[in-house]
């Protein structure tokens, strides 16, 4: 007999077919806030989460749960100590969206670097001062500073170099020095990252090490010709002091498929800058990514279901 699981979101279709096939029932949820979850819970063995914030209540009104997979590869929206407490098993996608996201970071790049902001602003009430007097660059030649540099930050680095002719440093202390992509300069002290680049992509989970460690002392480092590109969590930055450093130019811009209210707040001041390019956090929303990450989750079911020991599981469990 399968289990009963829960999907507060849905799934792909091609992994909803896979549990199916192997036996299980799938559930969709009510809502994916916090009480709608926990009153889908009770009696259910496993669930997907994709957006929903999955805090201690969940596990406490949980009788049956035995794992969660996360749709991604991010899962500080879950509560993992909350989980280990209740004998939870939580698992992950690590790397079913990298190729969408290594995009992503690309068309961010290239967003801030023709001023795309303003000139989308300007272009049909005002089409020569768009397309002749907004200051625009080109990628070829620039120094791109990779923050963190696992498999996503490994594939920008690549498109960067292969595809622009591009410079990359990259920083990651986690990270053996030959395991970096061939031509990739690797830097000990992150300070020369935020000193010497024209572009810097953070690639870093939140964690709380990393949560807010780029601010004001760390754009006030930078060149104010470099733009910042966010693809990974926004807690990790500073936003007032991201909003600050780019109204005042003390950098160039900045493009950020995250910021730390999801979703989106219109009133974040943030969003009246022209040198900020904004993305609803798109990097992992295509096709591809979604069918991999769904796939995944249903087979790390699986395999917790048949006794295995799961592909990816969050580390510390």
């Amino acid at each position: 007999m399968g289990w009963k699981i829960l999907l507060p979101q849905d799934i792909a279709i091609e992994a909803r077919k896979y549990l199916q096939d192997k036996g299980h029932e799938l559930i969709m949820g009510s809502g994916i806030d916090e009480q709608s979850i926990c009153n889908d819970i009770k009696d259910i063995d496993a669930m997907v989460v994709r957006t929903a914030k999955i805090p201690a209540s969940v596990f406490e009104a949980a009788n049956k749960l035995k794992v969660i997979v996360r749709h991604g590869a991010g899962y500080d929206g879950v509560d993992i100590e909350a989980a280990k407490k209740h004998g939870v098993k939580v698992l992950y996608c690590p790397q079913a969206n990298s190729i969408s996201v290594a995009e992503t970071v690309m068309m961010l790049m290239l967003c801030c670097s023709r001023n795309f902001t303003l000139a989308h602003k300007l272009y049909l009430d005002d089409y020569y001062t768009a397309k002749m007097k907004i200051p625009k660059f080109e990628l070829e030649g620039k120094t791109v500073g990779i923050i963190s540099c696992g498999k996503i930050g490994s594939l920008v680095a690549e498109k960067c170099m292969k595809g622009f002719n591009m410079k990359v440093m990259a920083w990651d202390p986690y990270k053996p020095v030959d395991t970096f992509p061939k031509g990739v300069k690797v830097i000990e002290d992150i300070n020369d990252i935020f000193k010497e680049c024209d572009f810097i992509s953070v690639h870093s989970p939140l964690t709380e090490e990393t949560r807010e460690f780029i601010g004001k002392k760390q754009f006030e480092m930078m060149k104010p010709t470099t733009f910042f590109i966010n693809s990974s969590r926004g807690k990790v930055v500073n936003e007032k002091d991201l909003y600050e450093a780019c109204k005042n130019n003390v950098i160039a811009g900045a493009g950020l498929d995250v910021l730390q209210e999801e979703p989106f707040n219109k009133e974040n001041p943030i969003f009246q800058l022209d040198n900020v390019v904004i993305t609803p956090h798109i990097g992992a929303a295509t096709k591809e990514a979604t069918t991999r990450a769904s796939m995944q989750c249903a087979q790390g079911i699986q395999e917790v279901y048949e006794g295995k020991k799961p592909t990816w599981p969050v580390p510390g469990f």
